[in-house]
């Protein structure tokens, strides 16, 4: 009897004992995987400070009030899962910053631009803008029409008509709009379509266009060598 007490409190020990070492190991590597997320955040914040601001591969060109929270964000967050920095208005600017300054910071920064057009992307002042400054900037387009079709890219009779914006400013709304409109794009409609396709798509045409970008320059910079 003595003996059979004896060897159950040996066991009870013997369970304490493997679930303190089983704890602390797992607290341990708690521990480390904290560390490692808190590397990491240090390194990002050391990146973006030395830099001034974070650079980006792929600028986001929308209008808020059709895509924001549907095509233009699960864009953002799919590219982002793999590594390419997107810009996206309301994610990638700060309380102070100056609006003008800021897209046409990540216009020039970026390689790729992703324009969504939607039904009233054209009344947009801001979306007309940016496109120009996409287009003269020479970078690659690629287009999503948005229940549109890229026929109905056109400037609308009342911001034609409008004394506010010089003749100039209309010729360039209207160039930027034919280039996108002869632009091989994706076309989505919301009561057909299924919208993690479209995103897949978009962020499979980001990819193949950054690389074709990348090659490009590693060909220009080897020519450069010679």
């Amino acid at each position: 009897m003595a003996s059979s007490g004896y060897s159950r409190r040996s066991s009870a020990m013997v369970s304490r004992l493997s679930a303190s070492a089983e704890a602390a190991i797992e607290e341990g590597r708690t521990t480390r995987k904290q560390q490692a997320v808190v590397g990491r955040r240090v390194e990002y914040y050391d990146e973006e400070s030395v830099a001034g601001e974070a650079r980006y591969d792929v600028f986001i060109n929308h209008r808020g009030v059709d895509t924001k929270r549907t095509v233009a964000r699960l864009l953002y967050d799919r590219l982002a899962q793999d590594g390419v920095r997107g810009f996206l208005d309301n994610m990638s600017m700060r309380p102070g910053d100056r609006l003008e300054d800021r897209i046409s910071a990540g216009i020039r920064e970026c390689s790729v631009a992703v324009a969504i057009f939607s039904p009233s992307y054209c009344d947009s002042e801001y979306c007309l803008r940016e496109l120009a400054m996409i287009v003269e900037s020479r970078k690659a387009i690629i287009p999503i029409f948005y229940n549109i079709k890229p026929s109905d890219l056109i400037l609308p009779q009342a911001l034609a008509d409008s004394d506010v914006y010089l003749p100039r400013d209309l010729e360039r709304f209207r160039f930027a709009l034919r280039e996108a409109k002869n632009t091989v794009g994706i076309t989505y409609d919301s009561a057909t379509g299924d919208m993690a396709e479209l995103v897949s798509a978009a962020a499979d045409a980001v990819f193949y266009n950054i690389e074709k970008m990348e090659k490009v320059q590693r060909r220009e910079m080897i020519v450069s060598r010679l």
